[in-house]
């Protein structure tokens, strides 16, 4: 039988035929160590910025409310009260409660605070700064319960019956006068007691009222206090 004896090639011969030709090969190249370097580095710049936009916004608030109170001012007129430049923090100290107990003074943290400070004893000007302590927090209204009165005690005498009712919803803490004195200052010429003192939420005294305020200086006060509070109320809230 004449013919072609040709066939269809096999799969078998396709495969041989493949194997035979070369491998096409991608070769990626290893990045340098200065190109590592650089990567790494702009990574912890990045996060670095990240971290402090993230810290901006948390104090945004703060910064925005001290901004409007000391260079805006919601109202017209410059305040009663003498701005403490720079701020102080509140020590870190133990103060004694009336019944004993121990306080750390931070702890008072976290509400606006009026101060008035004097021995045990309690004399009449001692009542009077008490007495406007309590006529200042209630006139603020519905505001109040964002002020607390606090009394500072600077000995160890016992403290009269006289003034068990108007130190009602009051804090009275101990501390030694000399420690008072490492904290906070009168006016020149005056005395610790002859002032009250504001601390902010944040354990920083931020103003000292006048000397021996007066009925009419405290209508300034409360318009003080007015202003604190309005500027902090985004971020200060009532309770400690």
């Amino acid at each position: 039988m004449s013919g072609s004896n040709s066939s269809p090639p096999t799969a078998a011969h396709a495969v041989h035929a493949a194997a035979d030709e070369p491998l096409g090969l991608t070769v990626h190249s290893m990045p340098s160590p200065r190109q590592a370097l650089d990567g790494v580095e702009r990574r912890t710049v990045l996060g670095r910025w990240k971290m402090i936009i993230v810290g901006l916004c948390c104090a945004a608030p703060v910064i925005a409310s001290y901004f409007t109170y000391y260079v805006v001012r919601p109202e017209g007129g410059h305040a009663y009260g003498e701005l403490i430049d720079p701020q102080r923090p509140l020590p870190e100290l133990v103060a004694t409660a009336p019944d004993g107990t121990q306080v750390h003074l931070p702890t008072l943290k976290g509400q606006w605070l009026l101060i008035a400070v004097a021995d045990a004893a309690c004399d009449a000007l001692c009542e009077q700064q008490l007495y406007l302590e309590r006529q200042l927090r209630e006139s603020l209204g519905r505001e109040k319960e964002r002020l607390d009165r606090v009394w500072l005690v600077s000995d160890s005498a016992p403290l009269p019956e006289r003034l068990a009712n108007g130190l009602h919803g009051a804090t009275v803490l101990r501390v030694p006068a000399a420690e008072l004195a490492r904290w906070l200052t009168p006016a020149p010429g005056h005395a610790l007691s002859e002032h009250l003192y504001v601390v902010d939420p944040m354990g920083n005294w931020m103003m000292r009222f006048p000397a021996r305020m007066d009925a009419a200086g405290a209508g300034r006060a409360k318009r003080d206090l007015d202003r604190l509070l309005r500027a902090s109320a985004s971020w200060d809230e009532p309770g400690r």
